[in-house]
């Protein structure tokens, strides 16, 4: 063995020894943060009794987009053979699905916040069966929200397209599902569905917001619609736009919370670019055009057009 050979053994013994004196630490480490999980004052869900999973959730997400979009996202080719059979066993695995995650979420609200008994397991399978239910409704909304895209973007060149790869259409349908749950006042659930439509696509809608048929999010990065939000029919809106609240002084949020907060759209109004649109009496009147990167405060009439003055640019 050459002197090299030696020396990097020698490196290697020392690296080996090094290594394991700071392996040594791991324990005490591992116990300092065990017991910080019992710190009041931070958040942490370390019991017996599980909650809700994300990860499950999405999959209903997935496995309800199968359902919605009949031969668009299912992993075998559905025909009019096979449909009746693929579509009695994704019933079946949804209702399954549907039943654990909504009684969880119950069960975990009944524990957190010391409520009294509410027969989860009974109320997860009638809320699941009741969204099942459903769904031939359901489906109907999203088919306007898709036509009245296809019908307002030169750029689409078809349905499927649409249906395949537009950010608004996922967002959208996501809400439209959510926004079931939230109407049935199932707790987490909503909010975990629409927040990950948030994750993929940047486009924020809470649960809570009311939209009606036919509506577009073109482009769709950006853009805010809070919980009190009212949207009307054939209602377009572009990347950027904020259907927000007005900023509240701090610990108000228990005094507003369930409380109108924010804009009223009525139908047929196109909000450009950029236009934030705050305040829960604030209503934008029928027909109305809001021009891009105006900030809107107070109502406007019926078919009302608010742009910004031209500003001048100079080039030097």
């Amino acid at each position: 063995m050459d002197d090299h050979e030696i020396k990097k053994e020698e490196t290697c013994k020392i690296e080996v020894v090094s290594t394991s004196r700071l392996k040594e630490r791991l324990p005490a480490i591992a116990e300092k943060i065990i017991q910080n999980c019992n710190d009041t004052e931070c958040y942490t869900h370390v019991d017996y009794e599980p909650i809700p999973s994300k990860e499950s959730v999405i999959r209903i997400i997935d496995k309800l987009k199968e359902i919605l979009f009949p031969g668009y996202f299912n992993e075998v080719k559905l025909d009019p053979v096979n449909l009746k059979y693929y579509m009695g066993q994704s019933v079946s695995d949804l209702f399954e699905m549907i039943s654990e995650q909504v009684s969880l979420s119950i069960r975990h609200d009944c524990f957190r916040y010391d409520q009294p008994c509410s027969e989860c397991v009974d109320r997860g399978h009638g809320v699941a069966l009741e969204f099942l239910d459903s769904i031939p409704t359901i489906r109907k909304t999203p088919a306007t929200d898709i036509r009245a895209t296809f019908d307002g973007d030169p750029a689409a060149r078809s349905y499927d397209e649409i249906i395949f790869s537009y950010p608004g259409i996922f967002a959208i349908t996501v809400y439209r599902i959510a926004h079931k749950f939230f109407e049935m006042e199932v707790p987490l659930l909503p909010r975990i569905m629409t927040e990950y439509a948030h994750n993929l696509t940047g486009i924020d809608i809470h649960p809570g917001a009311e939209i009606e048929e036919s509506f577009v999010i073109d482009h769709g990065t950006g853009v805010v619609i809070g919980e009190t939000t009212k949207i009307g029919k054939r209602v377009r809106i572009y990347q950027g736009v904020t259907l927000g609240a007005l900023s509240v002084p701090k610990d108000a949020g228990n005094d507003l919370r369930g409380k109108k907060r924010h804009p009223t759209i009525e139908d047929d109004v196109i909000i450009y670019s950029g236009a934030t649109i705050l305040g829960g009496e604030t209503i934008i009147g029928a027909r109305s055009i809001i021009g891009g990167n105006v900030w809107i405060t107070q109502s406007v009439p019926p078919d009302s057009k608010i742009i910004l003055e031209p500003q001048q640019l100079k080039y030097r």
